[in-house]
């Protein structure tokens, strides 16, 4: 099985006009798997009426067989076509058998893409998909990856970021890419040109007040404050934040508390592992 590639070496690839008639897109992350199939379009399809040759299926609502029709005809005044198959690990497994033929002599000149958030690795479909297309990775990213990411992005949208708000966004967005790209067109509109965004100008757009962050939510039911948990839960669901982006922004906190941890257990200093997840050793004292 080929080794998984990131959205950087598929823009690479790309680049280079290198096209597989094949891909996997796969990965938990909406965000990423969404620019990894733009990336695509615009390679394959170019600018302008780019729909005409692309078709998009989904794995709970489509045969086998009319994937295979649609990925086996002729692009139309145009030199590809493109056929996504969203949902794919929905595909039911008559439907893959049929598709498997078709993965051992694709079509050069379309390029088939199936997107889902996992593909069981168990399944005979999913080793020869694995086997025959260009596997993009689209996994939450890892915590190294967080700070040059959020820089790009920032940068993408006319904006510098301090490290405090870099650490506010992570926090507050609980790992959602999508709700950091939200959170950084909302300050491009509203820092001046220039500006280096800090804590208070994002905490103030996000409308979060000081100590009602998540953080400061996973800190009071750590040490038991009932009394404060449910006060800043309050404070967070007035402000409109959603209650599954909480609980989403929860269990981020938590797992990262839980890789301090462990990194303590195993003999490292609390103070060093905290600044490595770029988490506030002072913070972190107090909830372990």
């Amino acid at each position: 099985m080929a080794s998984a590639i990131s959205h950087a070496q598929l823009n690479a690839q790309l680049a280079q006009g290198m096209v597989a008639p094949l891909y996997a897109v796969v990965g938990e992350d909406d965000l990423l798997r969404d620019m990894a199939l733009g990336a695509l379009k615009a390679a394959l399809l170019g600018e302008g009426e780019s729909d005409f040759n692309c078709d998009l299926f989904y794995g709970d609502d489509v045969s086998g067989a009319e994937i295979v029709t649609c990925a086996s005809e002729v692009a139309v005044f145009a030199p590809r076509r493109m056929v996504v198959v969203k949902a794919a690990d929905k595909l039911p497994a008559r439907e893959c058998d049929a598709i498997l033929p078709y993965l051992k002599e694709p079509n050069d000149s379309t390029a088939v893409i199936f997107v889902a958030s996992k593909l069981d690795g168990r399944l005979k479909f999913t080793q020869a998909l694995t086997k025959a297309a260009v596997t993009v990775d689209c996994s939450p990213l890892r915590e190294a990856q967080w700070l040059p990411w959020l820089k790009q992005d920032a940068e993408r949208v006319g904006i510098r970021l301090n490290d405090d708000a870099i650490d506010l966004l992570k926090e507050a967005c609980g790992g959602s890419l999508y709700s950091v790209r939200r959170e950084l067109e909302k300050l491009a509109a509203y820092v001046s040109p220039g500006q280096v965004v800090t804590a208070a100008d994002a905490a103030t757009l996000r409308g979060i007040e000081p100590g009602a962050s998540v953080f400061d939510l996973t800190l009071a039911i750590g040490t038991k404050s009932r009394g404060r948990a449910l006060a800043i839960l309050a404070r967070n669901l007035e402000a409109g934040e959603a209650p599954l982006r909480i609980l989403g922004s929860l269990a981020w906190q938590y797992r990262r508390l839980w890789k301090v941890k462990e990194v303590v257990r195993q003999g490292g200093r609390e103070g060093e592992a905290a600044r490595t997840l770029r988490m506030d050793p002072h913070k972190v004292g107090a909830f372990l």
